[in-house]
């Protein structure tokens, strides 16, 4: 008997691969607002918004091709990879990860 072509998802959870780029979370409290996230984004994903009177990533994730410059080019480590891959919405407000003051981790 030969393997099943498709999976049972989303009844039954995959795995992702070891190294999967998923959605990103933003840490807040690490964010030094030096920019370097927005200005290497290749796809444009990034814009620095007022909060607090600093400067903060906001991520469109409707934009993002998930290659982690962001993340790479941030001295701080304050933007992390997660195995989150359900992105799939109508809504396309939620594809926005805003920095807000009264966050710590943003993310999920």
């Amino acid at each position: 008997m030969s393997k099943p072509a498709t999976g049972k998802y989303p009844f039954v959870k995959c795995e992702p691969a070891e190294g999967f780029r998923g959605k990103q979370i933003f840490e807040l409290d690490l964010c030094v607002s030096c920019g370097l996230c927005s200005r290497d984004c290749p796809a444009k994903a990034i814009e620095m918004v007022m909060v607090d009177g600093k400067k903060r990533p906001k991520f469109y994730l409707d934009r993002c091709i998930f290659c982690y410059q962001c993340a790479e080019s941030c001295p701080r480590n304050a933007i992390k990879s997660t195995d989150l891959f359900e992105l799939a919405t109508t809504d396309k407000s939620s594809l926005v990860i805003q920095p807000t003051t009264t966050q710590k981790t943003t993310g999920a």
